[in-house]
């Protein structure tokens, strides 16, 4: 959850087992703790932080380059096991894996930790993230499994058949790869941020690619999406559009909006760093645009075709605009 109930109960969790360990629980007790971890329920649309502390005990147990071809792994949305002797640090890698994507979510199976009767799991022909504790290693591997990444923990050895990592833009990885170093010697929040920045660099860009039809219904264009991009992105930007998870984070982005709310979370924001740290003059009218859209979903239907075609009738104006930016940057 990108709520903050996993956090609440892991320390409550922990707090209680320290109790037992020490005999100290009862029944009284027990309730003035559970008192005392009371958490508010947040109001709609409040921004909440994701996964920081599973993301810090994956970081601490597996380096940085592994981390980094896990991560292109989980964006071709690949068969992935993860192996571990503690199942405190299974359940923690799986969810940390499954966070990295944020603001998208992984949509086929997921399984933090398998049981042994549900090993058939690992045969299956769909992507998967599951979990595996490692006295099942051979049991696994015997299956003759193929075009499967196998990560062990508590060796910190990656086993995979793919290429993922130089699919992947460089500058976007280069950069990810300094900040998780650096995160490396001190976790902390650091590293759900350089995720989230990752993402921002290669998926912010579907703004650019909302637009609006005759009744002001907003779609997404792919043409536009892909226009204007670097080779390198253009090419894994091709195979993006067509995974699970990137169909279901624009229809749920597009669904918002189209319902007349707007989208004001940590991942747009990041989106507007990332583009003001770029110096890209352009994006001021295409964050004009893209405010345009959720004020158009406001506002009266009878309004929003007059204002749709006043929009029309200015693109060549824009565009003149957008030659303009970019002669004076």
């Amino acid at each position: 959850s990108y709520l903050p109930w996993f956090e609440v109960f892991y320390k409550l969790l922990n707090t209680l087992a320290d109790y037992l360990s020490k005999g100290q629980i009862f029944i009284q007790n027990y309730a003035l703790l559970c008192l005392g971890f009371v958490h508010k329920i947040p109001m709609k649309r409040t921004k909440v932080s994701y996964g920081n502390r599973n993301l810090t005990e994956l970081i601490v147990a597996v380096d940085v380059g592994n981390l980094l071809q896990l991560y292109a792994s989980m964006l071709f949305e690949r068969r992935i096991l993860i192996f571990a002797s503690k199942l405190s640090t299974l359940t923690s890698c799986a969810h940390a894996l499954s966070a990295v994507l944020y603001p998208m979510y992984w949509q086929h199976i997921f399984i933090p930790v398998l049981p042994p009767h549900l090993l058939d799991y690992c045969c299956a022909p769909m992507p998967y993230l599951i979990g595996v504790h490692t006295s099942l290693t051979e049991r696994v591997k015997s299956r003759g499994l193929e075009e499967v990444v196998m990560l062990n923990v508590d060796t910190n050895t990656l086993e995979t058949p793919f290429d993922d990592l130089k699919r992947i833009p460089s500058d976007v990885m280069s950069g990810l790869k300094v900040c998780l170093k650096r995160q490396a010697v001190s976790p902390g929040c650091g590293v759900s941020r350089a995720f989230l920045k990752a993402q921002a660099l290669l998926f912010g860009g579907y703004r650019d690619a909302l637009q609006n039809d005759k009744v002001c219904e907003i779609y997404f264009c792919e043409e536009l999406f892909l226009d204007h991009k670097s080779a390198s992105m253009k090419q894994f930007l091709q195979s993006a559009i067509h995974l699970q998870f990137f169909k279901q984070f624009i229809d749920g982005r597009l669904d918002i909006l189209n319902k007349g709310n707007g989208q004001d979370d940590l991942f747009e924001e990041e989106i507007t760093k990332c583009e003001t740290t770029a110096g890209v003059y352009l994006d001021v009218f295409r964050m004009s645009q893209y405010r345009l859209f959720i004020y158009l979903l406001q506002i009266p239907s009878h309004l929003k075709i007059v204002i749709c075609g006043l929009q029309a009738q200015s693109d060549t104006l824009i565009k003149s605009l957008h030659v303009f930016a970019y002669a004076v940057k």
